[in-house]
């Protein structure tokens, strides 16, 4: 029996029982969603370093103005050329209700970034951006199975390991605060995304990064803050904007083709592309309970891709 399936990309014509057929693309979206995920995480990571680099000789502001506008312009070209309809007035409003916290999220992660140590601002919010989405997920969608939920478990368990700082020293009370106010940004811009990623993907994010610089454009004009970039460091930043775009379209995905959770837990491992570009690049050291969360890290991958 050929069964024909219809999906968001369109119809997949399978020579299979229709029983067989439907749990092996379900079995196919899942393993999507988790290679999405992984590959949003190393996305996101390489976006933060870049934009961190940047920020140490730049505005923070400058720097998130200029790289959201290079990644403003890839979302468009991608959704022009792949021709995704444009959604409803409601999906667009909340693509931009998005862009508010991913703006806010941003101005909080760089600056903090800027001023503190990449090893412990990156992995902090990459917590508590991760734990509002699996609270959202299991309400939404159901208690994971056991192996999931171990590797959820874990998964945090290892972004917080991840932050115990590359020197060995204490993380001071101002290293926390900024970190802290992005990841609940961006927990609020993940759970926002997924209730919008069914219907479209690229044009609900595109409204959120027009909000985005559009709020950023405010604060410069505001703090009278001159965009003056760095020539020979344009092009880290047009780096970090198209790696961000593209981790948000990877995220979106991830969560269309899965669960809110697990792709939420996935994509907040980025700290490890973070905290490994600063030890390779600025020779931050990592500490024995980082290279532990690392190992952790992979233990809840194996857990995640095949349970």
């Amino acid at each position: 029996m050929r069964t024909v399936l219809k999906t968001s990309y369109g119809n997949f014509k399978l020579p299979f029982h229709a029983g067989f057929a439907i749990k092996t693309v379900a079995m196919k979206s899942d393993v999507l969603a988790f290679i999405f995920g992984l590959i949003s995480a190393a996305s996101f990571g390489t976006a933060d370093f870049c934009g961190g680099f940047a920020t140490k000789r730049n505005s923070v502001f400058s720097v998130i103005l200029i790289s959201q506008v290079f990644g403003l312009v890839l979302l468009i070209v991608l959704a022009v050329v792949l021709r995704e309809n444009v959604p409803s007035a409601e999906t667009i409003l909340l693509g931009a209700l998005a862009g508010i916290f991913g703006a806010i999220g941003l101005v909080a992660l760089y600056r903090g970034l800027a001023i503190g140590r990449m090893s412990v601002v990156a992995p902090v919010s990459a917590v508590i951006a991760a734990v509002f989405p699996v609270i959202v997920g299991i309400f939404i969608e159901g208690i994971p199975t056991y192996g999931h939920l171990v590797g959820l478990t874990l998964g945090l368990c290892a972004i917080w390991n991840l932050a115990g700082g590359g020197s060995g020293t204490p993380i001071h009370r101002y290293e926390l605060c900024l970190p802290v106010a992005a990841g609940l940004a961006f927990g609020l811009f993940f759970i926002i995304i997924d209730q919008v990623s069914s219907a479209a993907i690229l044009w609900p994010l595109v409204a959120a990064r027009i909000v985005s610089i559009t709020m950023l454009s405010s604060l410069i004009t505001i703090r009278r803050d001159g965009i003056k970039p760095v020539m020979n460091q344009l092009i880290i930043i047009a780096t970090a904007g198209f790696f961000d775009a593209g981790g948000n379209v990877l995220f979106a995905l991830a969560t269309r083709l899965g669960r809110l959770d697990i792709s939420a837990t996935l994509t907040s491992l980025y700290p490890a592309g973070t905290v490994f570009l600063a030890w390779i690049v600025l020779k931050e050291r990592l500490s024995l309970r980082q290279w532990f969360g690392v190992l952790i890290g992979l233990v809840a991958l194996v857990l995640i891709a095949w349970t």
